[in-house]
């Protein structure tokens, strides 16, 4: 079969352009390297004195020469060759063979240093001859000789490669390459149905596998697929398994590098990778680039101290120009991660680019009880497991947590050899996931009493406001950093707080502090943590969500939250100094107002609080039903209609 005109014969190698030097192929050179090598090593191994004759112990030759039997000698320092008169009938001790004509033999270091020896050679009338004769030893061979040759072809080799040297076959090529993992097609490939939840997300990529299985459904009516999809949510919310399983579901090649995987110490090699990479993928279309953790090579250009980074700068450009290369025939879909979409460059943001957002969010009550369910396939459950019960009571975990607390329950029931995870091992989980284990040392009965107290106060204010969520449980085993906890459980999945609510949470946080003033009049450090929270709720209510009737429905913002883009080095406060002393006055209005509330709630509720401290004291965790029979029914009814905004405070 004739070849196509303006192509090659795969057997015939192209001619170089007209003007440019021939190469010589690298086996030719190898060939004249290592024959020069050779013809070195015979003259030198030819012209070493140890292959000079018979090797005699210098005795031997010193009584030879006593009896005339020498007739010339050569000095090589410490070696000195010659020729007998007559070869002696009489070898030496230990030679096996005959003795020929030439010899050599190792002068001692008190004869080499010595001058009495000629002499004695004039007296005998022994010629002395004056050859240049190399002495060559083993060290000295592969030192003076053979290292030359070796370090001569490296050089070469070295020099030959350079010739394009961020290519792929050049002397950086492996560190050039893109580290980018490539995965085929196959049975155990990643598909929709294996990411539980994510209804929407997973609706908004299956256009993209609909594009890669079938592009002229929307290129013949004109229609252009997004270049890039980018995935945004929470770390632990399966945005690196969506990737894969888009992948899976469309069948085509999957690409997945890190974000940091191209910033290296020498500018321009980031930039050159993200050529490799895009190059590849062209080369494998239709297939899916999936940039992992874009934040590290996309944040904004130019922010930071000293104007920014060049080599993550770099390669953002190049990522932005390989996307603004593909053709609109190129079947090459570039997804990207991130749980920081607001510090990434526009220019990766702009229609053109990373032109659909996904959002991945935490995942709902339906999609927990899917994420459980695919988790727990192959964990053998105890029929009093209920899953739709740990669906409800983990509100607020990403998928990653979710996995984590069916692992831990799975090793609680190895540790205690049972053939099935009980529900109990999951309770157990699910204090791991949000508490931590609980720690070795033991508390004294002061402070355990003062982490009842404090803790009952929380679980106390819980219970007597309208509008706060249920005690979930209540525990003073150490654990992790703390000391004690009391946990609420959301009944519903919750999207946006009131001001009522957000009042009611400041009251429930200060009745730790509260109780312990109360029953022994002083304050503890333990409260560190409650008081941080409570200051920030109320300056988010005063400064940000406009909460506060002084200072009115005005944003203030006072502080940067991404210090490391270095914004806050050339930004400036946008209020003045007598705004910042009233909304550090209504902070503190409100906090005092939620703490004298929250002494006057735990003391109309004493007996209440006393009970749940001594069953504290007693068992140290107190689940919901049992907190529930120890309080009785809340103060308060249930609400019968949504609560009016109008009315609210």
């Amino acid at each position: 079969m004739s070849e196509p005109a303006g192509k090659p014969s795969p057997s015939t190698p192209p001619k170089p352009p007209t003007g440019e030097p021939r190469r010589m192929n690298f086996n030719s050179m190898t060939l004249i390297l290592l024959a020069v090598a050779a013809v070195i090593t015979v003259i030198a191994w030819s012209s070493s004195p140890a292959n000079y004759g018979t090797t005699v112990p210098y005795s031997y030759f010193y009584g030879q020469l006593q009896n005339n039997q020498v007739g010339s000698v050569t000095f090589h320092g410490e070696i000195l060759t010659g020729r007998w008169r007559a070869i002696p009938s009489t070898p030496p001790e230990g030679l096996t063979g005959k003795l020929s004509e030439q010899f050599n033999t190792v002068l001692p270091p008190e004869v080499a240093g010595n001058e009495n020896l000629l002499p004695e050679l004039l007296l005998r009338k022994v010629t002395i001859v004056s050859t240049p004769i190399s002495v060559v030893g083993m060290a000295d061979f592969f030192l003076w000789v053979l290292l030359p040759v070796v370090l001569i072809f490296v050089m070469w080799s070295v020099l030959r490669r350079s010739a394009d040297p961020f290519g792929a076959g050049g002397m950086m090529g492996g560190f050039i390459r893109s580290p980018a993992r490539r995965f085929e097609k196959s049975e155990k490939s990643a598909k929709f149905d294996d990411v539980a939840g994510l209804k929407s997300a997973k609706q908004d990529l299956q256009e993209v596998v609909e594009f890669l299985k079938n592009p002229r459904r929307f290129t013949r009516l004109g229609a252009k697929i997004p270049k890039g999809v980018l995935l945004v949510g929470p770390p632990g919310t399966g945005k690196t398994l969506l990737a894969r399983a888009t992948a899976g579901e469309a069948g085509v090649p999957f690409f997945s590098i890190n974000g940091s995987e191209f910033i290296q110490m020498f500018v321009g090699v980031g930039a050159t990778r993200v050529r490799d990479l895009f190059k590849t993928a062209r080369e494998s279309a239709p297939c899916i680039v999936f940039i992992d953790e874009i934040d590290a090579v996309g944040r904004v250009r130019g922010a930071g101290v000293g104007g920014g980074h060049d080599e993550r700068e770099q390669t953002l450009n190049q990522i932005l120009s390989e996307m603004d290369g593909f053709q609109q025939g190129e079947t090459v879909i570039v997804l990207a991660a991130t749980n920081r979409h607001d510090v990434l460059d526009p220019a990766l943001l702009r229609p053109g680019r990373f032109d659909r957002h996904v959002t991945v969010d935490l995942p709902a009550r339906d999609g927990r009880l899917g994420i459980l369910k695919v988790h727990t396939r192959r964990v053998p459950l105890e029929d009093n497991v209920d899953l739709d019960a740990l669906a409800r009571t983990t509100m607020g975990y990403s998928g990653a947590e979710l996995e984590k607390l069916v692992n831990e329950a799975a090793l609680k029931a190895a540790r205690e050899d049972k053939r099935k995870v009980e529900m109990s091992d999951f309770r157990y989980a699910q204090d791991i996931v949000t508490m931590g284990a609980p720690r070795d040392e033991k508390m004294d009965r002061r402070e355990k009493e003062l982490t009842a107290w404090h803790e009952a106060g929380h679980a106390i204010l819980a219970w007597a406001q309208e509008g706060m969520d249920p005690v979930h449980k209540v525990s003073i085993v150490p654990r992790g950093r703390t000391l004690g906890v009391t946990q609420l459980m959301p009944e519903s999945e919750i999207h946006n707080l009131g001001e009522r609510k957000l009042k009611a949470r400041i009251v429930m946080t200060m009745g730790g502090r509260a109780a312990e003033k109360m029953i022994f009049n002083e304050y503890s450090a333990g409260a560190q943590g409650d008081i941080e929270q409570a200051t920030q709720i109320a300056r988010r209510m005063v400064a940000r969500w406009g909460m506060s009737e002084i200072i009115g429905p005005v944003a203030f913002r006072q502080s940067e939250e991404h210090p490391f883009l270095g914004k806050e080095m050339h930004t400036y406060r946008e209020f003045s100094e007598e705004t910042t002393r009233m909304i550090d006055m209504e902070v503190q209005r409100i906090i005092k107002e939620a703490e004298h509330d929250a002494v006057q709630l735990l003391t109309r509720y004493h007996d209440q609080m006393t009970a749940l401290v001594n069953a504290l004291l007693e068992s140290e965790d107190l689940e919901r039903e049992q907190v529930e029979k120890i309080l009785g029914e809340r103060p308060f009814p249930a609400p019968s209609s949504p609560v009016n905004p109008e009315n609210a405070p």
